[in-house]
């Protein structure tokens, strides 16, 4: 049985205090419980940035790729073995930047993967840079003079590529984030939920208070199945004009709906054919 307990590891948490980086922890141990995720059913796969310790501190298979090539991996890992919950923790800077190529080709394919964005707006691990979620303005030390570039908007780039399931939170709302994981996980399709996370370290701005104060609950009456609806909603940011839940879904075959060799089983299950090398070598030459 799955229980908060029985996911942790021995390894004491070092992120820095008030890192919302605890929230999305708690809330991943309390969903995997919910939904008895364990070893022999879920993967998490992690990018390079803070975030990528959350495969040490909760007792899940997992893998921590190098920098931007979280989702190729997980990728790999759904289309072995298709009955997996293959979740991909990722960093702004991790999936928008070195790997932003990776996240709109997995979008435009709807692959079966759950995506889930820890925003900061900043490289915490490396100690405060600017990344593509930072502000226009926004000073760092690679940005001393303010940041010339306007920030990427990770939900409104989802929609567009075909991604058919997006949503925000905030990380110090455990309960509701714990839900939209699991809503997420369970969406049959590409699934992106981005996270507001503050980094109290290095990004001032983007703090706890700044989300508590400024964002606002999608209401009973929000239709997430209206993409024009949906495309203004994660255009909204500003002064008490954040929107959080589910931004957008679609009912869509996912890839591996259609991929005919693993209808019948998983690739993990289908025998390896022997051939000698001098067959394959010859299929090729």
């Amino acid at each position: 049985m799955t229980t908060v307990q029985n996911l942790k590891t021995p390894n004491a948490c070092n992120w820095c205090p008030g890192c919302g980086n605890f929230g999305i922890w708690t809330a991943v141990k309390e969903a995997a419980a919910k939904e008895r995720w364990n070893n022999t059913n879920s993967v998490i796969v992690a990018g390079i940035g803070c975030h990528g310790h959350i495969n040490n501190f909760i007792e899940l298979s997992s893998f921590e790729g190098l920098h931007g090539r979280a989702i190729p991996v997980a990728s790999a890992i759904k289309m072995v073995n298709h009955r997996l919950n293959v979740m991909v923790f990722t960093g702004d800077g991790d999936c928008l930047a070195e790997g932003g190529n990776h996240f709109m080709h997995a979008a435009r394919r709807n692959q079966n993967l759950t995506v889930i964005l820890h925003d900061n707006a900043i490289y915490g691990l490396t100690t405060g840079q600017t990344s593509p979620r930072s502000p226009h303005g926004f000073k760092s030390k690679s940005t001393p003079m303010g940041n010339l570039d306007e920030p990427i908007n990770p939900l409104t780039l989802a929609i567009s590529a075909g991604a058919t399931f997006v949503a925000r939170a905030y990380s110090g709302d455990i309960p509701r984030l714990t839900d939209l994981i699991i809503q997420a996980n369970n969406h049959n399709g590409f699934s992106v939920l981005q996270i507001l996370q503050p980094c109290v370290t290095f990004n001032k701005i983007y703090s706890h208070t700044f989300f508590q104060e400024n964002t606002y609950h999608l209401p009973a009456s929000y239709n997430p199945q209206d993409k024009t609806a949906a495309f203004a909603k994660t255009l909204e940011w500003g002064e008490k004009q954040i929107p959080v839940g589910v931004i957008y879904k679609e009912d869509r075959p996912s890839y591996e709906d259609q991929v005919p060799q693993i209808k019948a089983a998983p690739l993990i299950s289908v025998a390896a054919k022997k051939r000698n090398i001098n067959e394959t070598l010859e299929t090729f030459l």
